[in-house]
């Protein structure tokens, strides 16, 4: 192999993520070591953004398409590299995509029944069941409170905290709505809506 050939094979020229198993919600791309080439060429889906990270800071987010990796397309990410002039140099960068689709049918319950007091029966034992739906909308965010460094951050993961937060949140709301347990059907939703923002 000539050394032409050995630098070219250091590089990333092509940066995609393709997913069959519609449970990821984060997934760092495995540089093995290598630099991004200029001009490389960044591949994200739709039902995608691709993040890149910089020393631990937050560099550019794109959305579907197929991007150039050059200067004019990475202002973010070539203000924290301090490159005036443009860069013509490989870089290094961390790259998480983060889906964006729509999760739907996630469910919750209450792993135990919850005490309430109720004015027509005394101490009522109430349980509860649903589904959730969610979707990732700011993928700095996402992944700076919730998945972190993780390279492969999978739904059951993020699925078992909300179970938990959702009981939390809907225990603490049916206490304050004050609502008879005979009445509690009728109001199903304004208790959802009192889960909402999560």
């Amino acid at each position: 192999m000539d050394i032409l050939g050995f630098i070219k094979g250091e590089l990333l020229e092509i940066i995609e993520f393709t997913d069959d198993s519609r449970d990821t919600l984060a997934w760092r791309f495995p540089d093995d070591d290598k630099a991004i080439k200029n001009g490389a060429q960044l591949i994200v889906r739709e039902s995608q953004q691709a993040q890149f990270v910089y020393l631990g800071q937050f560099g550019d987010t794109f959305g579907p398409g197929k991007h150039s990796l050059v200067t004019d397309n990475i202002p973010v990410l070539t203000k924290l590299k301090g490159w005036k002039y443009g860069f013509q140099s490989p870089f290094k960068a961390d790259v998480y995509f983060v889906t964006t689709r729509l999760f739907t049918g996630n469910k919750w319950g209450t792993a135990n029944p919850i005490m309430l007091r109720d004015k027509d029966f005394g101490a009522v034992r109430l349980r509860a069941f649903g589904t959730f739906d969610f979707r990732i909308v700011d993928a700095p965010t996402f992944l700076r409170e919730v998945a972190g460094t993780d390279h492969h951050f999978r739904l059951d993961e993020f699925a078992d905290t909300m179970r938990s937060r959702i009981v939390s949140i809907f225990s603490n709301a049916l206490a304050a709505c004050g609502v008879p347990a005979l009445d509690l059907a009728a109001r199903y939703t304004e208790l959802g809506d009192s889960l909402l923002p999560l």
